[in-house]
């Protein structure tokens, strides 16, 4: 069997799900049905005939039945009025006839068997290349028209496709794994965060052992960047619409915004990112050049309108804590102020043991050349910052590609991409250079001859933001986090109250002072459930005093990989195993 391009794959059989739905549901208009990552979907308007779940075995038989009757897919072109005729009544297909028409473009029609859809093409050349054990039907959610929540709730049917049956079970397998390591039910479990209906979707609220997690990823990235010149700034959550009509972010993004109205006539919102706020910080007072580079840093959290739809955990949120840092230097410093943050979000992961070869790469952020409205500036200054970018890339041997399209608004961007423990991919730290912003805000320091120059603005973040990044971690780690960064350290267990906890109470006390986060289980429990407490709390490591222990002078530690250490000082513990 030829080994077609799985996205080849995965949209023929998005063709063949449209042609099953219209077989099987007469009078539904189909919308629009891509390859997507693992499979494919079709959004469908099946007016007053309920799709559910349980119908998704009769469609996916149906599926396979049609299926053996398609050989190849016939690509046309139509014209406007050859393709409106023939998805007349369909208001969907119609508004993309409009669309393609007002962009200029062709209109391409497929037909396979009895079925034509509007098309831009990439489809399997023959239906049999395609492993029919290699794909099933998932799942049925709603989807607004085009995303839309002031449209038309349509049903969204997913299927998952790959090249064959195994790698279909592997992905099984996977997805089983996620599910245990969900972050949403271990969150739960180890008492992390918590959601509320009284305070709303999207807004997370972090118990003490949560905010102390954020707390500890913090003071990390300080402690990596102690020496670095970093000065902590502190700004309000509101701001006047002006700030961000002044950076472009309100003409970007304007509709995501919450906006607040006091007393007064003045438009406020709440602030969807800092930067503006901390340029304002840099023009309070004149600058020279001796004085650059100026940084600034603040964990403080944004807040952007996110569709309830597409809220999830942590994963996405509507009020995001970032722990941003801006850096305001000269042309000449900008490699030097790069490299720094390179090496800050080098050494914050490897203390997670997340920056491994293979498992990690960069992506040189560039702007979409066909797409010049989309950012700010010139595109000579855009040359000169993704050079910038680049060199830095080759200098410190960063696995990088470029990547067209993914640049900020304002400028180029080195993305930092994780391999999780099951293999998916986050975009965590992020070095962005900005020529732009300084000169929307006419910032200006004194050069040394005396002449005035804009500064270029460096956005910097190590974590991004902390409630996306305690999702990774949580599903990274399965809840079993490095030491550092475990809310609870160590549990001693003394065997019995009488006659070990005078001892235990004493080790105890030794791990705290030596600034260990621990805590005492006393035997009011059986030792067995106390044990198997700590560990369902994924404690890194168990500290258990019995005889042996209180007549020695020692102490005995059980490990979350069930590895045990006996007969050692509290002191040597700590120094060979934390």
């Amino acid at each position: 069997m030829q080994k077609e391009p799985i996205e080849y794959i995965r949209h023929s059989l998005a063709h063949v799900l449209g042609a099953s739905i219209l077989e099987l549901y007469p009078g539904t208009k189909i919308t629009l049905g891509p390859a997507v990552d693992n499979g494919f979907y079709y959004d469908v308007d099946s007016g007053e005939q309920k799709i559910t779940e349980t119908d998704l075995s009769r469609i996916q038989k149906n599926m396979k039945k049609i299926a053996k009757t398609w050989d190849g897919f016939e690509g046309k072109k139509k014209s406007p009025d050859e393709a409106r005729a023939l998805f007349a009544g369909n208001e969907y297909k119609l508004e993309l006839i409009d669309e393609i028409v007002a962009r200029g473009e062709d209109i391409t029609v497929y037909t396979s068997g009895d079925f034509t859809d509007l098309c831009r093409g990439g489809h399997v050349e023959s239906m049999k290349n395609i492993d029919m054990d290699g794909w099933r039907l998932d799942r049925v959610a709603g989807a607004y028209w085009r995303g839309d929540e002031k449209n038309t709730m349509l049903t969204r049917i997913y299927g998952i496709a790959f090249h064959d049956a195994q790698e279909l079970t592997d992905y099984d397998l996977l997805i089983e794994e996620a599910k245990k390591r969900d972050h949403r039910k271990l969150g739960k479990e180890l008492d992390l965060f918590t959601f509320s209906d009284l305070v709303g979707p999207g807004l997370p609220l972090f118990t003490p052992k949560g905010t102390l997690i954020r707390d500890l990823v913090v003071e990390k990235i300080q402690k990596i960047q102690k020496d670095l010149g970093y000065q902590k700034v502190c700004i309000p959550h509101i701001t006047k619409k002006d700030l961000y009509v002044t950076s472009g972010h309100w003409d970007k993004y304007g509709d995501d915004l919450f906006k607040v109205r006091g007393n007064s006539d003045v438009e406020f919102c709440m602030k969807p990112m800092n930067c503006p706020h901390h340029t304002q910080i840099f023009a309070s007072k004149p600058r020279s050049y001796r004085e650059l580079p100026v940084r600034y840093m603040e964990s403080t959290t944004v807040y952007r309108d996110e569709q309830a739809g597409e809220l999830l955990g942590l994963s996405r949120v509507r009020s995001i804590t970032q722990d941003d840092g801006h850096v305001f230097c000269t042309p000449d410093q900008i490699k030097q102020e790069v490299k720094n943050i390179v090496s800050v979000i080098k050494q914050f992961y490897t203390s997670l043991d997340m920056l491994v070869e293979g498992n990690y790469w960069v992506s040189l952020s560039v702007r979409s050349p066909e797409k010049a409205d989309k950012y700010l500036g010139d595109s000579s200054v855009w040359d000169m910052a993704e050079q910038y970018l680049e060199e830095v890339a080759k200098e410190e041997n960063l696995p990088y590609r470029r990547v067209e399209g993914e640049a900020a608004f304002y400028g180029p961007k080195l993305d930092f991409q994780f391999k999780d423990a099951i293999g998916r991919e986050w975009q965590l730290g992020t070095a962005q250079l900005d020529f732009n912003m300084p000169k929307r805000f006419e910032l200006e320091y004194i050069d040394n001859k005396g002449a005035k120059q804009t500064p270029v603005m460096i956005h910097r973040a190590v974590a991004g933001s902390l409630e996306r990044f305690m999702a990774v971690a949580i599903e990274h780690f399965a809840g079993a986090f490095p030491f550092w960064l475990s809310p609870v350290q160590v549990s001693v267990m003394p065997v019995n109250d009488d006659a070990h906890g005078e001892y235990a109470g004493k080790v105890f006390e030794e791990f705290k002072t030596k600034g260990i986060r621990v805590e005492y289980m006393d035997a009011s429990e059986s030792l067995g459930k106390r044990i198997r407490s700590a560990k369902k709390e994924k404690i890194p490591y168990i500290c258990i005093i019995g005889d042996k222990e209180t007549e020695s002078q020692s102490i005995t530690i059980e490990g979350r990989n069930d590895k045990k250490i006996e007969g050692i000082t509290v002191t040597d513990f700590l120094e060979k195993y934390t």
